[in-house]
């Protein structure tokens, strides 16, 4: 999966607030994302979240 520091993506569960769509701000074994709805912080493990996507929204 191509993804970039920026992206903006759907995932497949949605965050406790309500939103599915999150921006990427750190890659690396973990990635650190933000939800686009609360604006919270979340690092999780590069697997789960490779798994979790559904789409890539922008680039």
């Amino acid at each position: 999966m191509d993804i970039k520091v920026g992206d903006k993506v759907e995932m497949k569960k949605q965050h406790p607030c309500g939103c599915r769509n999150f921006e990427i701000l750190r890659i690396g074994m973990d990635f650190k994302i933000k939800c686009c709805g609360c604006a919270r912080e979340v690092m999780q493990p590069r697997a789960k979240i490779e798994k979790n996507i559904k789409r890539i929204i922008s680039e």
